[in-house]
């Protein structure tokens, strides 16, 4: 009887169970639905108020702030002092989270709010210095632009005591559990010199370099130096370097011893009969957007484009009689020096056959609910010892690193002087003043000017290998102690051709007498811009926004020949053979809709880890900056029959790439589908503008991530540029502000800066130029005011 039971009893408790767990789930879709209602209702208290009028203290006139229908903020103020505390206090309005993730992220504070995940990071950021470099570059500073750091960081500060008085900070900090400290002039000069982190350096590539040759075979190690394809274009040509080179004649060498497009069109090539400028930096693609657009106006200033939240002034755009963008140069500025450690005092390095004491810095890390660790820095006559960061490279080895943004620099002088500049010799005189990162600067005048110059502080390498590698820092000889001088750098003012174009490309040929950089971006872009200018005799304002969403792959119309070639001989599936039909039908543009990108793609990526996966590990292949250059020179040269160790270790090219082709047949099928016809770049290749707190946990991403992903063209090497993490798919890199100009109306400026405006995930410009960035849709703004929400900030 009590056997016939028991499956009737398991049942009515599987049932039971069944319903408990539907309960269990209800409950908790109740509470998500609960918390989802109290974060928004929250937030809403938040939101920072943009009409009507605010007192703040210290102001000595009443201050006018419009925002436009992107939320663009038009700063009306008296005078300076007013103008300044103005737009500190409205970047605090819409960005103050933001502002105050970067500058503990530069300042390697972040395991205060964050707790250990963040540890590493602070370890690191701790050691490189930069809100040591930020503090002694302070000092070098003008009275003027002293009080201009002095009255934004009040205009911070005044919005930040505001908030918190009225408990309506912005929610991310509820979040965390924290309150913004005060902010400080140090802060937004440590932003500063992050951004030199970003933009500058190719300490890595030594390492790897290094490693490279302790690994292998000097042969196979070679094999993996940097290279440039020989007749790939530079921004300056050789006719322009002869010029140049002669007044360098005379020069003595010393002894020896880190993306985006731009271009300028003259008035001859241009449809108004005025230079064209064109300008989209290419950074980290997030919510918020790295770049916050303003317009600032007082009796000083009256200039208009994106600065980086926290930081005062206007870095790109123009005024009413210039504009100017940048590109990032990417030359040699970091140079790691291998270091000789006293065994009997470890606090002591070898320079000149005499032990020197290094300098060892305190620098305790507060970590949210544990201990403060105690962590202390090394510096030697070079910098801080980074051996610990240098994966297999300092394993065995003290590693010190000596880089151009540790020294104290002037950057603010330079961005203030640029922002009052009225010609290219003001604008020029202000670059004086810009040391990192080094930059492309493209400018365009009212008065038809056109020019460029690659600007900022750049070593002197009397032996151009020696960047390849660490330098032995116990010699004198290795010392870099002097840098190209300013009259001598890389500079084109109105040339023949009628425009000048950058992209991150080699800047100089071999005419130039001092060594810039080994490792420079594939020339793709810069082909595609030059193509596109040179075809046209007269170029408009429409070609310039059509040109930053060009999706033509010159790299495809370069390599899917040679693959393909490769194949000819070679008994293919029908799989195969589809693969070739389609790619033999392509028009070489990364289409969203069209499957011959994807295949394209996925096929020369699981051609580079073919290559190098099973021999490199993978914590030093991250440090590989060159690995897509590198790859494409070795496929130009067995394409040609020379001898390459890397691909005859896989049985050749033919045998490469059928062998890559087959892993990426194999692996879309699988996602895609067998019918490769179906098949869509956009499919793989997606936009999401991700907020950091997003991937906490599933409720925060439906709050802060406002679209999910969005199909999108273009790639990393196509002037649309956006590039992507290789196994996701997701476009984490590109445009991160669009620009174009007509000086024939120099106080309009048409931009696009995704994905909004405001920090704040209830604005209506939080996530309302998201599409425009998908489909090049770009606003107006004008110098000359705007009509808008109106917030007076009065005395």
């Amino acid at each position: 009887m009590e056997t016939m039971m028991q499956p009737s009893v398991a049942k009515t408790k599987g049932k039971k169970w069944r319903k408990i767990a539907i309960i269990a789930a209800a409950i908790f879709v109740v509470l998500a639905i609960l918390l989802f209602a109290f974060i928004s209702m929250y937030a809403k208290r938040s939101i920072p108020q943009l009409e009507g009028k605010i007192t703040i203290k210290n102001l000595h006139e009443a201050v006018e702030v419009v925002r436009d229908e992107k939320g663009v903020p038009h700063i009306k103020a008296e005078n300076d002092h007013d103008l300044f505390i103005a737009q500190g206090y409205t970047q605090a309005q819409d960005r103050l989270f933001q502002m105050e993730m970067a500058r503990r992220q530069a300042s390697g504070t972040l395991s205060e709010v964050v707790g250990s995940t963040a540890l590493e990071r602070d370890k690191y950021f701790r050691t490189l210095g930069l809100r040591r470099a930020a503090e002694a570059s302070y000092d070098i500073y003008s009275e003027e632009a002293k009080e201009i750091l002095a009255w934004f960081a009040e205009g911070v500060n005044a919005f930040i005591e505001e908030a918190a008085a009225a408990n309506r900070l912005p929610i991310e900090f509820t979040l965390l559990r924290s309150k913004p400290d005060k902010w400080t002039p140090i802060d937004s000069l440590t932003i500063g010199k992050y951004m030199a982190f970003d933009l500058g350096g190719h300490w890595e590539e030594q390492a790897f370099n290094y490693y490279l040759l302790n690994e292998f075979s000097p042969e196979k190690a070679y094999e993996l130096f940097p290279s440039y394809p020989a007749q790939a274009p530079t921004i300056i040509q050789e006719e322009e370097i002869v010029d140049v080179a002669a007044s360098f004649k005379d020069a003595v060498i010393p002894d020896p011893f880190n993306g985006s497009n731009n271009w300028v069109i003259a008035g001859e090539k241009s449809t108004s009969g005025k230079p064209l400028l064109a300008d989209d930096p290419h950074l980290g693609l997030a919510t918020p957007s790295v770049w916050y657009q303003m317009h600032l106006q007082s009796p000083s200033f009256q200039v208009g484009g994106v600065i980086f939240a926290g930081v005062p002034g206007i870095i790109l755009g123009h005024n009413d009689q210039i504009a100017w963008g940048v590109t990032n140069t990417g030359p040699d500025v970091q140079q790691l020096y291998l270091e000789k450690r006293n065994p009997d005092n470890p606090n002591q390095f070898l320079f000149e056959e005499k032990w020197e004491e290094a300098n060892v810095i305190d620098e305790p890390i507060h970590i949210k609910g544990e201990k403060t660790l105690d962590y202390k820095v090394e510096e030697t006559r070079h910098g801080p010892v980074i051996s610990e960061f240098a994966g297999d490279s300092g394993k065995d080895t003290v590693l010190s690193l000596k880089w151009t943004a540790l020294a104290p620099t002037p950057e603010l002088e330079a961005i203030i002087n640029m922002n009052k500049a009225t010609n290219w010799e003001e604008f020029e005189k202000a670059l004086e003043k810009f040391h990192t990162p080094t930059q492309n600067f493209l400018f365009a005048g009212e008065d038809g000017t056109i020019a460029y110059k690659a600007n900022g502080k750049i070593p002197i390498y009397q032996h151009p290998d020696d960047a390849l590698l660490p330098l032995p820092g116990w010699e004198k000889a290795s010392e870099l102690e002097n840098h190209i001088p300013f009259d001598e750098l890389p500079k084109v003012v109105n040339p023949s051709k009628g425009f000048i174009a950058t992209a991150n490309n080699k800047v100089a040929g071999d005419g130039y007498p001092y060594h810039l950089s080994h490792v420079w971006a594939q020339p793709y872009r810069y082909m595609r811009i030059a193509e596109v200018l040179e075809e046209k005799e007269k170029l408009s304002l429409a070609d310039m926004r059509k040109l930053q969403m060009d999706e033509m792959n010159l790299q495809a119309r370069e390599f899917v020949p040679i693959f393909l070639e490769q194949l000819k001989e070679l008994a293919l599936t029908k799989q195969e053979k589809d693969a070739v039909a389609l790619l033999e039908k392509w028009d070489f543009l990364d289409d969203k809709d069209k499957p011959q990108p994807l295949l394209f793609h996925k096929w020369i990526a699981d051609f580079k880890t073919l290559l190098f996966k099973e021999d490199i590990p993978e914590e030093m292949f991250v440090m590989f900056s060159s690995q897509n250059q590198v790859t494409d020179e070795l496929i130009r040269k067995a394409s040609k029959g020379e001898k390459s160790i890397w691909i005859e270790s896989k049985g050749g090219l033919a045998a490469a790439v059928h062998t890559s082709l087959k892993n990426t047949i194999e692996q879309l099928t699988e996602a895609y589908g067998e019918d490769m016809s179906a098949w869509k770049w956009g499919a793989f290749h997606q936009i999401q503008f991700e907020h950091p707190l997003a991937r906490v946990h599933t409720l925060l991403e439906k709050v802060f991530n406002k679209e999910k992903p969005i199909p999108v063209g273009g790639s990393s090497v196509t002037v649309e540029a956006a590039g992507y993490q290789e196994d996701t798919g997701i476009v984490h890199h590109g445009a991160s502000w669009r620009f174009v100009i007509d000086m024939n109306e120099p106080e309009i400026g048409y931009h696009i800066v995704a994905p909004g405006q405001s920090g704040h995930f209830k604005s209506e410009w939080y996530a309302d130029q998201t599409f425009d960035w998908v489909n090049g849709d770009y606003h107006k703004t004008s110098l000359e005011g705007a009509a808008g929400k109106t917030l007076v900030l009065t005395p």
